[in-house]
């Protein structure tokens, strides 16, 4: 049977050794990652683990702990909780790496963490970024975090595959951020959605590791679950340079060089054609709106504030694009650059070679090596009315600061270029072109939903009869759903948490929800961070269940680990959407009754019924027992029934 690298990775760390055939997309298995990745939210992870019963992590090996997210925060609150991190990570031997040392992705890549053919977790959303390393890293919360250091293990369905074949080679001054912001732009119809991509293709070659890092980081924003290159020269070179921990041995000999079987069965398969690409901006405050950088240079977007920093564009490539760009000039007076290491080791190196103290001279405002801007943190956050371009990951409506800023995406040279002439710009001439690029479907057509009868377990709802409000809008971030500046506030109280609930997607939405009422969405609702507030936060105000035409694959998970219930059901979109001729994108429209029946899988509104997509029995065995926790505490999840039925 062939498989995907994906496919292959996820059958050496499945536990049920046992199986007749191999584990292949859709399936649900219980696995142990090598790492596990936690930052900031390890406090909170600590309380989860604690109430889970844990007195003592099942192997501290597996996890890794980097203070990365607030470090600019000199707060009582914030230092307590950073001394209690450490006392914690001191009392299991558990390998702990302070404020100051760099944002945990990066540390992960330095410090030898990322093995090729391995599974690496992380409870933040960028942990794509280890399939630069032929890691399959993928995102988890913070419940599954407490989870795994508790058992060692975690429940995964295993995602369809994207293969994606990169062509020729790129053009001067094009970088892969350049590649993965045309990928996101011009494939935006949900091509990678809720997928693994495995990149491929003669020009990966060509990529250094700094642009694998930046295009297998990014896969999180394109929509993808994983984002993983293969093992090549690039890498064992890489790796050769990088500590050696147990049981990595960096001789090649030594490694598992996985690679996916030549005829393995894929969802899709995309082509771009890296000649083609010039640099691309993303924006304003939508990634899949992306533009050739000539077209914006035209129009001369005045900008306050740039940004070149954070796990996708912190690295020693970067900055060192930047300080070329800016040796010879100064930021513009109307601007304000702040730039920041991915890691201390970075800035060292940047501080040796002569191009950091070429940013400072420029006019730079320096930062700390953590994330800091990128999530809405500490100094030089976006401004009501200000305009900003950014070399992070991310743009959506009030992530760097004020709803009512705007933020653009993209390389680190051309932020620098924008910064030094005060508008959006690149530092040579490109010609205005979009990317030759195609995509082949290659899995069989999903068919229409029908209604289906299901067995509903005990313990789980058989229906939910409510009033609705309609948000008729794709791709609802989780920043729009929980704003990041309330994400590590362990201070909030619940109600408060429930009034600032969907802030950034709109100001008057507390005012016109109603205790009680089901949200309904469009398609990728929980978009971006794996914030876990997103879905608590919904539960703490009230909402029995949010029904949307899809969801984000790491946002459902989290929801079903809080025992929170989502619902796929695009058909009552498309009706809603039609009957309210298109409205405003960040509206709200009052739905009257809706009626969820989970035994025969319909949603009734107005007298119609729209099937929707029936919960599997993982799914309802986890919501039965309260969530994640709970069922941990409950279940032996290796001889569980609902885990050896991955197709009922």
């Amino acid at each position: 049977m062939k498989l995907t690298l994906v496919e292959k990775i996820i059958n050496r760390h499945a536990l049920d050794k046992n199986r007749r055939t191999p584990l292949r997309s859709g399936d649900i298995a219980i696995v142990r990652p090598k790492h596990v990745m936690t930052h900031d939210n390890t406090s909170a992870i600590m309380e989860k683990f604690f109430r889970m019963g844990g007195v003592r992590v099942s192997d501290p090996r597996q996890p890794v702990i980097a203070l990365d997210h607030d470090v600019q925060s000199r707060t009582q609150e914030t230092l307590q909780k950073y001394t209690r991190i450490k006392q914690f990570a001191d009392e299991q031997g558990i390998d702990f790496y302070p404020a100051g040392t760099g944002i945990g992705h990066q540390i992960m890549m330095e410090q030898g963490y990322l093995k090729p053919g391995s599974l690496v977790v992380a409870s933040d959303s960028h942990a794509n970024l280890y399939g630069a390393a032929g890691s399959l890293g993928t995102s988890i919360v913070r419940t599954d975090a407490a989870a795994i250091w508790k058992t060692g293990k975690m429940w995964w369905q295993v995602p369809p595959v994207v293969k994606c074949t990169l062509t020729n080679a790129l053009r001067p001054g094009v970088s892969g951020k350049d590649i993965i912001l045309a990928l996101c732009g011009h494939f935006n119809s949900g091509e990678v959605l809720n997928h693994a991509v495995e990149f491929d293709g003669d020009s990966l070659s060509t990529l250094g590791m700094d642009d694998r890092m930046a295009i297998a980081n990014m896969t999180t924003e394109w929509g993808a679950v994983a984002g993983l290159f293969p093992v090549d020269d690039v890498l064992r070179d890489y790796l050769s340079r990088r500590p050696r921990r147990e049981p990595y041995e960096h001789a090649s000999s030594q490694w598992t060089e996985l690679r996916a079987d030549g005829n393995a069965t894929y969802a899709a398969e995309i082509e771009i054609d890296l000649a083609t690409i010039v640099p691309h901006v993303a924006g304003p405050n939508e990634l899949t709106t992306e533009t050739p950088i000539p077209v914006l240079e035209a129009r001369k977007i005045p900008i306050h504030k740039a940004y070149i920093l954070s796990c996708v564009g912190g690295r020693v490539s970067d900055l060192q694009a930047a300080a070329r760009v800016l040796e010879h000039g100064s930021v513009a007076a109307n601007v304000e650059l702040y730039v920041a290491a991915a890691s201390a080791e970075t800035q060292r190196q940047l501080e040796q070679s002569g191009h950091w103290q070429t940013l400072i001279d420029a006019g730079a405002n320096v930062l700390p090596a953590a994330c800091g801007p990128c999530i809405g943190l500490g100094r030089g956050l976006v401004a009501e009315g200000e305009v900003a371009i950014s070399a992070t990951n991310r743009n959506f409506r009030g992530r760097m600061g004020h709803p009512d800023g705007q933020v653009y995406l993209a390389s680190p040279a051309v932020v620098a270029a924008s910064a030094l002439a005060g508008h959006i710009c690149a530092p040579s001439t490109f010609e205005s072109r979009r990317p030759r690029a195609r995509v082949r479907a290659l899995a069989p057509t999903v068919p229409a939903l029908r209604p289906k009868a299901i067995k509903v377990l005990d313990g789980f709802p058989r229906t939910i009869e409510s009033t609705a409000v309609f948000l008729p809008k794709n791709n609802i971030t989780t920043d729009e759903i929980y704003a990041g500046r309330w994400t590590y506030r362990d201070d909030i109280s619940p109600d408060h948490m429930a009034k600032v609930a969907f802030e950034n997607y709109h100001g008057a939405f507390t005012s016109v929800w109603r205790k009680g009422d089901i949200i309904i969405a469009g398609h990728n609702f929980g978009a971006g961070s794996s914030r876990e507030q997103a879905v608590t936060v919904l539960k703490i105000m009230g909402v029995p269940c949010v029904v949307a035409a899809s969801f984000n694959a790491t946002y459902l998970r989290n929801a079903i680990g809080n025992a929170f219930l989502c619902i796929t059901c695009p058909q009552l979109v498309d009706h809603l959407l039609g009957a309210e001729n298109q409205p405003d994108r960040r509206s709200i429209v009052r739905v009257s009754s809706v009626l969820v029946d989970f035994a025969s899988s319909i949603i009734t509104l107005s007298g119609r019924e729209f099937p929707f997509v029936p919960l599997h029995p993982v799914a309802q065995a986890i919501i039965a027992a309260g969530g994640i926790e709970r069922f941990w505490r409950q279940t032996a999840p290796a001889d569980t029934d609902a885990f050896k039925s991955n197709h009922e």
